[in-house]
Parts: C-alpha cells; sequence; structure tokens
C-alpha cells in the first residue's frame, strides 16, 4: 500500500515522527506540495493525508488507486467531499484535538490587551525601569477582568471551555447558541446577538463558518459594540469583515482586536488588519501545541487503522 503526506510540515516541522506510518505501507512525507504538483506526486497512492492541499473533484477522479483521504486538521473543506463519496474514497477528519490549546490562545490574546507583559518585559530589558523615578509605571490602562462582561459565540468544545475559564475569572459569561438555558452551564446566559454584542466587554467567536456567519461581525454589529471592547476570533477568518474591522479600530470604535486566523492564509501584505491601530495578528498557532499535535497524530492512527480493519471513524464522506 502506497501511504502520501501531501503537505506534512505544518503538523509535523521536525519535533514529531511519521514513523508509525511505516507499518502500514510504503510511505512518502513531503514538506509542502504545490498545485501542480498533486497529480504526480499522488498518482499512484491508496492512502492520502492532506492539511491544507486542495483536493477538488477533477483531482480525485484522476487518482485511480486512492481510497481513503485522512485530513490533518478538523475543517474538512479542502476536499470534494461529494466527489470523494462519488468514488468511493474515504474522507476522515480530526475532530476536538485542540480544544484545550485554543481555548489558551484565547485568553493569551486576551491577557496581552489587559496587561501587556512582553511590553514592559520589552521597556525593562532596555533598561527603562531602572531609570524610572517612580517605583512603578504604566503605559497602557490596566483592566481587571472580574465582573466584565465575556460574549461568546457558539458553544460548541472550545466555547464551553472558553466559558469555563471566563467564569475562573469572575467574569459574566452571555452566548449566542443554538442550546436551550437549561442544557447551559450555571453562569452562563443565553442571549441573542444584538445583545450580545451590545453588551461584551469581551467577544469571542467560536462557531462555524457557514453562509450565515460569514461576516458576523460587519459594520452595522461594529456600530453596536462598546468602544472598550475587545474581539477575539481564533475560529474561521471569514467571521470577521477584516475592512469593517480595521476600520473600527482606526476610528476607535472597539478597543482592540485579537486573531489567529484571517481570511486567506498566508495573508496579502496589503490586509488592512497587519498595520491596523491595536490589531493582535498570530500566524493561525492556536492548534499548534505539541500536546494538541501529538493528539492529533494519534488520532490519525486511530482512524487509518480503523479504515483498514473495516470500521472507519470520524467519516466526513
Amino acid at each position: 500500500m502506497k501511504i502520501v503526506v501531501l503537505d506534512g510540515y505544518g503538523l509535523n516541522p521536525g519535533d514529531l515522527s511519521w514513523e508509525w506510518l511505516d507499518k502500514y505501507g510504503e510511505v512518502t512525507v513531503y514538506d509542502r506540495t504545490s498545485p501542480d504538483r498533486i497529480a504526480d506526486r499522488a498518482k499512484d497512492a491508496d492512502v492520502l493525508f492532506t492539511n491544507k492541499v486542495v483536493l477538488d473533484k477533477e483531482m480525485l477522479q484522476s487518482l485511480p488507486h486512492l481510497k481513503y483521504v485522512g485530513v490533518l486538521a478538523t475543517g474538512y473543506n479542502v476536499v470534494d467531499i461529494d466527489a470523494a463519496r462519488q468514488a468511493g474514497i474515504t474522507v476522515t477528519n480530526i475532530p476536538a484535538y485542540s480544544t484545550d490549546s485554543v481555548a489558551q490562545m484565547v485568553f493569551a490574546h486576551l491577557l496581552n490587551v489587559t496587561n501587556r507583559v512582553e511590553h514592559y518585559a520589552e521597556e525593562n530589558r532596555n533598561g527603562r525601569w531602572s531609570r524610572n523615578p517612580d517605583f512603578c509605571y504604566w503605559d497602557y490602562p490596566l483592566t481587571e477582568l472580574a465582573g466584565k462582561n465575556f460574549g461568546i459565540v457558539g458553544l460548541g468544545h472550545i466555547g464551553m471551555t472558553v466559558a469555563r475559564i471566563a467564569r475562573a475569572f469572575g467574569m459574566n459569561v452571555i452566548a449566542y447558541t443554538s442550546k436551550p438555558q437549561d442544557e447551559l452551564p450555571e453562569g452562563v446566559a443565553k442571549v441573542d446577538m444584538d445583545r450580545l454584542f451590545a453588551d461584551s466587554d469581551v467577544l469571542s467567536l467560536h462557531c462555524p463558518l457557514t453562509p450565515s456567519t460569514k461576516h458576523l461581525v460587519n459594520a452595522d454589529r461594529l456600530r453596536g459594540m462598546k468602544p472598550s471592547a475587545i474581539v477575539i476570533n481564533t475560529g474561521r477568518g471569514p467571521l470577521v469583515d477584516e475592512d469593517a474591522m480595521a476600520d473600527a479600530l482606526k476610528e476607535g470604535r472597539v478597543a482592540a482586536f485579537c486573531a489567529d486566523v484571517l481570511s486567506t492564509e498566508p495573508p496579502s501584505p496589503d490586509n488592512p488588519l497587519l498595520t491596523a491601530p491595536n490589531a493582535y495578528i498570530t500566524p493561525h498557532i492556536a492548534w499548534a501545541s505539541v500536546e494538541a499535535r501529538r493528539r492529533l497524530m494519534h488520532i490519525c492512527e486511530d482512524n487509518l487503522s480503523a479504515f483498514l480493519s473495516g470500521t472507519p471513524r470520524n467519516v466526513v464522506s
């Protein structure tokens, strides 16, 4: 059996191992595969693994040996699922492997805005505190989270974990969710979207990207937010209208925007959020802790083993 990993570097830049694949067949691992190289590299594969390499209908139909595609992520929009199903190709994904890591990144972003630890550490490396006439100094308002309203869009695995952490900080959690109020944890109040945007001191996005959620955060909704509000997106880039967010930041209509995802990745150099004031952008790394990537690898192996034994799991095709 021939197994090909099309873009393994994002998951494993060298600190993990692909050796577990060797027991299943002949393995080739590519760090990256450009669109013009997919056909050649995948032509004899029985099993393909992809993270962000797109396998469209035309490509899937051109691979006669292909029986299984393992998506090395939770989102599987890189594969034409209908075409895979028609061709009898099983497609699996990796659900719920990075919940704790993504929730941690939400609060890393939030605490960066409220406490600016890196800013002060750098200032003090340059001798500022040693030269200071007073025993302390601060350049930005220091914000206490306790008692503030933490708004959440979507209460899946990550949203629920974020809610629990926010409660531990003493925050009031409000959420827009399809779940009924009586199924929500104590201290989490269900609200409508208008109230969520109006009342949130912090708003964190944890819903899937669908036609109805694209540009969920838009110019109209931003106008209804507190000027002191912080918006955090670790979900999907297109949940936010990036031009509208950049304008709101420039005009001081929201205090900060924190994101680990953008609508196009890597982003265009002229993406307005890369230079907007009080925009804090990390390069899609919330999922990428060593622990989460190791967990992803284990689920990946379990998925392949289950498929080969005739009892596939985490099937999305």
